[in-house]
């Protein structure tokens, strides 16, 4: 086993930045709580996922703004009234940087594990 440190995971899993925008995002209760609303019911306006949330509409609209810039909902104009829906491919990514960073601690854990093990078989033989 090296000393040597591991590179930090966006440079071991090729994460472009947007991820980081994306999980930031997310790290808002309120703003996941929109992403479950519109994952589960489409596309919806600020006022009909305000209805569901314990904020006032001009929050939603604030915390909507934010996904937005993230990459994580667009918005359509329809009529008077302006339409959130998910962008899935920025919510793909970030789930695919957080697959690839558990991959590599499972790898880390593992190779603990046999470090141990074989310690507890030279130490008992």
């Amino acid at each position: 086993m090296t000393n040597r440190p591991d590179p930090p995971p966006s440079a071991a899993t090729g994460d472009s930045g947007e991820t980081g925008a994306v999980l930031a995002a997310l790290a808002d209760p309120t703003r996941r709580q929109v992403v479950a609303l519109l994952a589960e019911r489409g596309a919806a306006t600020a006022t009909s996922l305000a209805r569901e949330l314990p904020v006032t509409r001009q929050a939603v609209v604030q915390h909507l703004a934010v996904l937005k810039q993230a990459g994580v909902v667009r918005s359509e104009k329809s009529g008077r009234d302006v339409l959130f829906e998910l962008e899935p491919a920025s919510l793909t990514g970030a789930a695919r940087w957080m697959d690839a960073v558990a991959a590599r601690w499972d790898q880390r854990l593992a190779t603990l594990k046999a470090m141990v093990e074989h310690d507890a078989r030279e130490t008992a033989g």
